[in-house]
Formats: structure tokens, C-alpha cells, sequence
């Protein structure tokens, strides 16, 4: 008994027609009559009942079809689970971050990823949300972390939070500590401070500045058009204090001057964002399960 019959025989049971089956599994027809023959002599027992234009199942192909289902069914599994450990041997996972998230949050999970899965070829695209959002619903991208809420909100993307984190700000050493050299600086305090600012379109651009306005005041920007690494360079030249994630600067070594801001502080809220309408590849579930466990 081999598949192929089972498959040939449950097409004609499901189609009660031979030419119908064989065009549903791709053969001619006489090659599929040949197997379900086969089949039979093999199992010692009629399985149709064959009459023009009525093809009806024999008792013992009636007991035959739910059984046959299952060894399809198990076959499938058995070829889906091997596909999934292969795809964890090799591959790759298109993974989307904004540069602050890239120097935070992602160095330790992909160590610990690359070094389960070293097979796993990691394509890292840095960027800002609405950027990653576009490339999320292209296709060019399997996951991407962006900030919450979204520019603009799509139900074609499902997100789950990951981590809220707080700001802090930075500033060099060898200057005034901002604030009136508080332990704590309100964001009231940043008026007058030159800033070194992020480019525009990056998610920390738009929250420092909107946090300003509220307060309000328009920032003075020192230097503006930078990424984050930038951004530190410039600040630990005593340029002017920027407004950064904690995470970010607790791993920017030294050189910087970390100072919280006072309650209720800003806050950014970290979402793992993939399409609602495709699953992606088995390696990327992967690396969002130890992205949500981290």
C-alpha cells in the first residue's frame, strides 16, 4: 500500500468521479484507475462501486476512507514538523528595529538566538516605526520592533507590547549638569539646554519635541540630524544633552552623564509588529518567542 494510492483513492471517494480526482491530484486518469486497482487487489476487496455516472463507496471502502484520511493527515504532520527543524537549521529571519532599540534591547537576544541557531542567517534593517510599519506590509520584512502608538495605526499588523522603558537624559561629564544640577530633571528644565537632536522621522525626535511643546516651550537644538551613535558622540563632546532610553545609555560605557527625569517622566512603549494576514517563517517565531520571554 503506498500513499499515492490512499491519496488516489480518497480524491475519487471525496470527487465520486475518477476524472475529476485524477485532474484534482494531477495524473491522467488511467494511471489513477491503475493505482486504485492496485489498491484493491492489495486489500483484497472491491472499494467503488462502479457505475456510469455513479460512483459509490463499497463498505469496505466506506471503513477504508477515515483511515486513509489519517495516514494522510499524519504524513503531512510528520513533513510539516521535519520542514520546521529544517527551516531552523538554516534560513534567515528579515528583522526590523529603530536604531535606539538595535543598540538596547536586541544585542543580547540575538546572541543568545544566534548562538541556538547558528544556522539562521539574521538581516537586521534599522529604521523609524513608519518606515518599518511600510516594509512590515511589503513583505520585506518577517518581524519588526517599533515604538507604540503607531504613526499610522493598520489592521493589517498585529502587535504585542514588549517593554515600556523610560528616558533619561545624557549629557557630558566635564559640563553644567542640566537642571540647575538637580539629581532629577524636569522636562521644563530642558528649556534653555541646547539639545543634540535625532533625525527627522526618528520616534525619539518626535516625542522629545512633542514633550517640549507641552511644556511649553520650542527646544534649541545645538546639533540635529543624527543616529543614535551620533547623537552620543556629539553629546559626550559637550555639544548639548539629549533625551535618550534608559537602556541605551546604561550601554553606552562612558564618557556620559545619566540623569532620570523627574515624575512623571516620558516613557516609550516597545511592540513586536508582523503581519495579521501571513505567519511568519518558523525561524522568526522563534525569534519573537525569545524576544517575548527575554
Amino acid at each position: 500500500m503506498q500513499f499515492q494510492q490512499l491519496q488516489y483513492f480518497v480524491a475519487v471517494a471525496e470527487t465520486r468521479h475518477f476524472t475529476r480526482a485524477a485532474d484534482l491530484v494531477h495524473v491522467a486518469q488511467p494511471s489513477l484507475s491503475q493505482q486504485i486497482k492496485a489498491l484493491e487487489r492489495e486489500l483484497g476487496a472491491d472499494l467503488f462501486l462502479r457505475a456510469r455516472g455513479n460512483i459509490t463507496l463499497t463498505d469496505a471502502g466506506e471503513a477504508l476512507l477515515p483511515l486513509a484520511r489519517r495516514i494522510l493527515a499524519d504524513a503531512d504532520t510528520a513533513r510539516h514538523e521535519v520542514q520546521e527543524l529544517v527551516q531552523l537549521r538554516s534560513g534567515r529571519v528579515r528583522l526590523g528595529a529603530t536604531p535606539s532599540v538595535c543598540t538596547g534591547l536586541l544585542p543580547d537576544v540575538l546572541r543568545a538566538f544566534h548562538d541556538r541557531y547558528p544556522g539562521i542567517r539574521l538581516l537586521i534593517e534599522e529604521g523609524g516605526s513608519h518606515d518599518l510599519v511600510r516594509e512590515l506590509a511589503r513583505g520585506a520584512l518577517d518581524l519588526a520592533l517599533v515604538v507604540l502608538p503607531l504613526p499610522t495605526p493598520s489592521p493589517a499588523l498585529t502587535t504585542v507590547e514588549l517593554l515600556r522603558e523610560d528616558l533619561v537624559v545624557v549629557s557630558s561629564p566635564d559640563a553644567p549638569r542640566p537642571g540647575r544640577d538637580r539629581r532629577a530633571v524636569r522636562v521644563s528644565d530642558l528649556e534653555g539646554e541646547r539639545l543634540v537632536m535625532f533625525r527627522h522621522g526618528y520616534d525619539l525626535r518626535e516625542l522629545t519635541v512633542a514633550a517640549c511643546r507641552a511644556e511649553g516651550f520650542e527646544p534649541d537644538f545645538a546639533v540635529e540630524g543624527g543616529e543614535m551613535d551620533a547623537v552620543l558622540g556629539f553629546v559626550r563632546a559637550g555639544l548639548g544633552v539629549a533625551v535618550v532610553p534608559r537602556m541605551v545609555a546604561a550601554r553606552s560605557g562612558r564618557g556620559l552623564r545619566v540623569t532620570p527625569l523627574a515624575r512623571p517622566g516620558l516613557h516609550r512603549t516597545i511592540a513586536l509588529a508582523h503581519r495579521s494576514d501571513v505567519a511568519p517563517p518558523r525561524a522568526a517565531r522563534e525569534l519573537q518567542r525569545m524576544l517575548l520571554e527575554r
